[in-house]
């Protein structure tokens, strides 16, 4: 007889540890199945930090499962005894009119969020580390920063193995299909039933979800780490903020304060500029000219960051064609399968509260939290996104 389950979780990298600590929580029987070993570097849940704001310049209807967000990751925090967030404060930079400027204080207007907008004489005066141009602005929110993605995801697997929950790592599902009033997955191990399937595919989405309609698009990036010039001391969180920096053309990056040492450097990276690839065919080595690129960038508004290249590694954004995210029930199987999926590079400091999400639809077939933006009939008959070059 095949094993069986409240619920199966596949994919157990961000969304998935997540699932499966509140699904657990809850009481279910909860299976989780990983295709590679805990907390890895293989998908996109990896890198030693991942911004957090609030002023969220993507779409203010973000703003409240933020807020959410917040107060799980101290949850999760005091529960593990793990540093999860370091809350630098942090800055959204460009011009004015710039989308990362213009959206983050839309955002912090319309959910009444503290912030400060600043011109580029205060930004020099208080972050001397970066040098605007005449005509940049930046939103100033104290309560940005930045997360650990490796203690998040290590966290949420230790509190459901606690809670009760059987992970099994190194057991990729090779397929699922309905099965009497539930599912049924097979794995080269085992076959195994449940009432509901919660399917967190990562990068693996256009493969694992081709029923539901979403041209997904999957994208290499990169993250690099470099020493400033003078060390690491100007670095450090008390005095560099996390940023996300626009430029003139519309480029963005995005970078952190020095968290991991003096030979930790300080990592900035590209916002959605990478090459589309698969998790088959990603370039994991990171190219002299890659370097050479990021440093130019960075020293025109950040001088002393690009001293001296310290390493790079490459991760992978899975886009939609509108760059928001699929979290809703499987629209062919809406009983029993509930998906999340295409993050598109802005996911990772959602991961506790589309956990609690996953965990209300999988239970009760529905959830309080807004999430009405990110059904995935929006998607049905748009083109996939290309990555830019």
């Amino acid at each position: 007889m095949s094993p069986s389950y409240d619920v199966i979780v596949i994919g157990l990298g961000g969304m998935g540890s997540a699932a499966a600590h509140h699904l657990s929580a809850r009481g279910a029987r909860v299976l989780g199945l990983e295709k590679f070993g805990p907390v890895h570097s293989r998908g996109s849940s990896h890198g030693g930090s991942r911004v957090t704001r609030q002023s969220y310049f993507e779409d203010p209807a973000y703003v409240p499962l933020l807020l959410r967000a917040y107060e799980l990751y101290e949850e999760l925090a005091r529960a593990t005894g793990r540093e999860i967030a370091i809350l630098s404060g942090g800055v959204m930079v460009g011009r004015p009119e710039s989308r990362t400027v213009a959206g983050s204080l839309r955002s912090a207007r319309q959910w009444d969020l503290p912030h400060q907008m600043l011109d580029a004489k205060e930004i020099r005066r208080r972050f001397p580390t970066l040098a605007p141009a005449d005509d940049e602005v930046a939103l100033y929110e104290e309560k940005a920063g930045l997360l650990r993605p490796e203690n998040t995801v290590a966290a949420h697997l230790q509190l459901a193995t606690r809670q009760g929950a059987e992970l099994h790592f190194e057991e990729p599902m090779r397929r699922w299909e309905p099965y009497r009033d539930g599912v049924r997955v097979h794995t080269a191990e085992n076959t195994y039933t449940a009432a509901q399937l919660v399917i967190c595919p990562g990068a693996w989405a256009p493969q694992l979800l081709t029923d539901i309609g979403v041209p997904f698009t999957i994208e290499r990036q990169v993250m690099y780490w470099f020493r400033p010039t003078g060390g690491i001391g100007p670095f450090r969180p008390e005095n560099h903020p996390i940023y996300v920096w626009e430029d003139a053309a519309g480029v963005q990056v995005y970078g952190f304060p020095a968290i991991d040492g003096p030979d930790g450097g300080a990592k900035v990276a590209f916002f959605r500029r990478g090459r589309v690839t698969t998790p088959e065919t990603i370039d994991r080595t990171v190219h002299e000219d890659e370097v050479r690129a990021m440093a130019d960038h960075m020293s025109r508004c950040i001088p002393d960051l690009p001293g001296s290249f310290l390493k790079a590694a490459a991760c992978m954004y899975s886009n939609t064609p509108d760059e928001h995210f699929v979290i809703a029930r499987h629209p062919a199987h809406a009983e029993s399968v509930t998906v999340a999926c295409g993050f598109s590079g802005h996911g990772f400091k959602f991961v506790p509260v589309v956990g609690e999400i996953l965990a209300d639809l999988a239970l009760t077939g529905s959830t309080a939290h807004p999430i009405g933006l990110f059904d995935p009939a929006r998607l049905a008959a748009a083109p996939a996104r290309g990555a830019r070059p």
